[in-house]
């Protein structure tokens, strides 16, 4: 069992900054991708950025150059710094992990969600 736990969302004006972070705790062998995705109401769930395990980065359009993705394999977390915020990033926020568990008889690829943090951006 793998589980994800996010913290850091929040009310924040436009122009802000908010850093969401994620933390995986459980019967872990390893991570391969963590990522950050999001779902504003309405609207299909998008990925706003990955990082590997070898730190290569991936970012939405939307959020290049206002959001940094990092992690620390050592904790198996994952953080999302995010600047320069405007009302269009107001969503729900999940952490993702692509994970690997299980006793060494019975390894297994596990893809885990976070419950989601809500992120709102308004004056």
């Amino acid at each position: 069992q793998v589980q994800l736990v996010e913290s850091g969302g929040g009310l924040v004006q436009p122009g802000g900054s908010l850093t969401l972070s994620c933390a995986a705790s459980g019967s872990i062998v390893s991570i391969d991708a963590m990522a950050w995705y999001r779902q504003a109401p309405g609207k299909e769930r998008e990925l706003v950025a990955s990082i590997t395990n070898g730190g290569s980065t991936n970012s939405a359009d939307s959020v290049k150059g206002r959001f940094t993705i990092s992690r620390d394999n050592a904790k198996n977390t994952v953080n999302l710094q995010m600047n320069s915020l405007k009302p269009e990033d107001t969503a729900v926020y999940y952490c993702y992990a692509d994970t690997v568990t299980g006793p060494v008889w019975r390894r297994r690829r596990l893809e885990v969600w976070g419950q989601g943090t809500l992120v709102t951006v308004s004056s």
